[in-house]
């Protein structure tokens, strides 16, 4: 399952999608939304993506991990999309394989690849302004009934950051 969804995630029921009879080892990771940057307080997320893009994205990741890994039975990635408040899952993986270390390992590189290739963008609210956040540091692509002009973000923020 590759997946961009609004809805709220279930670790637990991606943990039991990828858990198999040969399977030894099942790791999940959970992002969450943390309440703060840089020393900045965070007090919501927001998550844009071009979804059909991203799945095909995340399911590449998969597959890749079933070739890096051998052991590896099973790979599930699901993101939200939408307004987060603070402790709310953004993410989930999932991962089964026959020994524990390759489910450790193979989830990492999910999610660390994830973040680097996959077209998410995150737009992080303070107290005092917001930013986008995504891949490369660019914006969201804007939608059809936008300007060219770039994003703007609220006085005292840059419009794209690392």
């Amino acid at each position: 399952m590759y997946l961009v969804t609004p809805e709220p995630l279930a670790a637990a029921a991606l943990a039991d999608l990828v858990t198999v009879p040969d399977a030894g080892g099942v790791a999940v990771f959970i992002g969450v939304v943390r309440d703060n940057t840089a020393g900045r307080r965070v007090v919501a997320l927001e998550y844009e993506a071009h979804a059909p893009m991203a799945e095909a994205k995340m399911k590449e990741i998969g597959e890749a991990v079933h070739r890096r890994w051998p052991g590896i039975r099973q790979v599930a990635m699901v993101h939200r999309v939408g307004r987060l408040q603070i402790g709310e899952a953004s993410v989930v993986i999932a991962v089964s394989a026959a020994h524990r270390g390759e489910a450790f390992d193979a989830c990492e590189f999910a999610i660390d690849t994830l973040k680097q290739i996959v077209p998410i963008w995150k737009r992080e609210i303070f107290d005092d302004g917001s930013v986008w956040v995504g891949l490369q540091g660019e914006s969201p692509p804007l939608a059809a009934d936008q300007t060219d002009s770039p994003r703007e973000a609220p006085s005292g923020s840059s419009a794209r950051s690392q």
